[in-house]
């Protein structure tokens, strides 16, 4: 009687997971712009702040979090890397990966993103190539960006030191699934930390394990 008691409650749960399926749960909400399937954000091979090269290939199993940006950058970038550090500290490092890719090769030596990419979270990596490659990439990322310099290379209309200048760049954050395809795009305004983190665990496949549990749930209540 017991193994028959058994077997029953299997297939109750089975037929309420049946339930549960795709079919009777609409597909999850992010609250990044969903770009999946995009014919963009696809090309990125430079070299990280280790001398390494790499591709988005290199992190599959891993979500990917990348923002470009430059190291003089006064605000956007450290914001931008400390909420990914943040994301990254929630989730956990063996499950998300942050990379920030110079929109300033000039100025951004791997040396240089050595010491400030790191700072935000020792997982983080900095990525760099030569102007050439770095236009590549932006172009395929749709990535704005413009260095605001005089005729003498300095900062236009601001009156520093030669060399000093400040790059107008895009500001948002992509996020890659675990198979390296482009899946989420934040922009700088109304971003959250919060928002980020339940995107990242509905894309590790973290939250529709509990949808599922709930469903069950609400169905034996029912019944």
């Amino acid at each position: 009687m017991k193994r028959i008691n058994t077997q029953i409650a299997a297939l109750a749960l089975a037929a309420a997971l049946a339930g549960c399926g795709p079919a009777s749960e609409p597909p999850p909400a992010f609250n990044g712009t969903d770009i999946t399937g995009a014919g963009w954000a696809r090309q990125l091979e430079l070299k990280d702040h280790t001398g390494r090269h790499v591709t988005l290939a290199d992190f599959k199993g891993k979500v990917v979090l990348l923002f470009f940006g430059y190291t003089n950058c006064p605000g956007p970038c450290p914001t931008a890397l400390a909420e990914m550090a943040q994301v990254v500290k929630q989730v956990g490092p063996d499950r998300v990966q942050g990379l920030f890719v110079t929109v300033d090769p000039e100025r951004d030596t791997l040396e240089k993103l050595a010491s400030y990419v790191p700072a935000f979270h020792p997982s983080f990596l900095g990525l760099r190539g030569s102007k050439e490659e770095v236009e590549k990439v932006t172009k395929d990322f749709k990535i704005y960006y413009q260095a605001q310099k005089d005729d003498k290379g300095g900062d236009a209309g601001h009156g520093v030191e030669h060399g000093s200048y400040m790059v107008d760049h895009s500001t948002g954050i992509y996020v890659f699934d675990r198979n390296s395809r482009a899946r989420l795009y934040f922009s700088a305004n109304g971003r959250s930390v919060s928002a980020m983190v339940h995107d990242v665990n509905l894309l590790m496949g973290l939250r529709p394990a509990a949808g599922v549990l709930a469903c069950v749930r609400k169905r034996r209540r029912r019944s």
